[in-house]
């Protein structure tokens, strides 16, 4: 994992998003792949990740397609492993630590990683937008499974698993594309981003819909908008502030100076 240094010339933006946040003590966090990445997961989705250079899966032709099922289950055994083994990072634990303080009240996650719970965030206190890579579902049946337990199947020879209690296909508990999110999921991050007064759009491009219209409902209804990334976004104009600059420094300077 590279290691991050901290840039001096972000300290004005840095210095205006920690004045905005400390009088804040319902803060939510509205996190993208950029601040996975810096643990070594790649972007799949954003403006540079790998779905903008392949052609990514839908849900109806992963339904109908075999040789579709094949290649995804073949790219999926390569790429598990960086997953399983990746492990939270200073932007991680920065939010753990405001929420640690009780200002932090949520995190909506576009990512499917589990780092943010792996960083000491409650289970319930996460709401997983695309879903979770963490966990196997069948299409037919529902029935779920651990993804390591179906990775150690495809390990033992089973390259296109199916499912063991009906033989309906299997894919990671996350949201393909054409599929709509898992029902709820949506309307309880749109209620979420009413009641809190400064979100954070952390590592996301905000292109993304319908997840990246989550900070512009919270900006609506009368919160704060801050926005922490490496590149622009289509919010930038709205936001309060924008700090262009890696997510886990500005996060670790922000929990640090905010909690005494």
């Amino acid at each position: 994992m590279e290691h991050l240094v901290y840039d001096p010339n972000i300290e004005p933006k840095l210095a205006r998003l920690i004045e905005i946040a400390a009088d804040k003590r319902n803060i939510v966090a509205f996190t993208g792949a950029g601040i996975s990445t810096e643990s070594g997961i790649p972007d799949y989705r954003g403006r540079n990740g790998v779905w903008a250079t392949q052609t990514p899966p839908t849900l109806g032709d992963f339904r109908s397609n075999p040789e579709t099922r094949r290649v995804y289950w073949q790219t999926r055994f390569e790429r598990y492993p960086v997953l399983a083994s990746a492990q939270p990072n200073q932007g991680h634990y920065a939010l753990t630590r405001l929420r640690q303080a009780g200002l932090l009240s949520y995190v909506i996650t576009q990512n499917i990683d589990g780092l943010h719970q792996d960083a000491g965030i409650e289970r319930d206190r996460v709401l997983e937008l695309h879903g979770t890579a963490r966990e196997v579902k069948c299409l037919s049946c529902d029935r779920r499974w651990k993804a390591e337990l179906v990775h150690q199947r495809q390990a033992d020879g089973d390259m296109t698993p199916a499912c063991l209690v009906c033989g309906g296909p299997l894919r990671a508990s996350t949201v393909l594309f054409g599929e709509p999110l898992p029902a709820g999921i949506l309307d309880a991050g749109l209620q979420i981003a009413r009641q809190c007064d400064l979100m954070v759009a952390i590592g996301t491009s905000l292109i993304v819909q319908p997840a990246a219209k989550i900070p512009l409902v919270a900006k609506r209804a009368g919160a704060a908008l801050a926005i922490v990334n490496l590149s622009d976004t289509p919010l930038d104009g709205l936001a309060e502030v924008v700090v262009l600059g890696p997510s886990g420094v500005v996060l670790k300077a922000l929990a640090e100076r905010l909690i005494s």
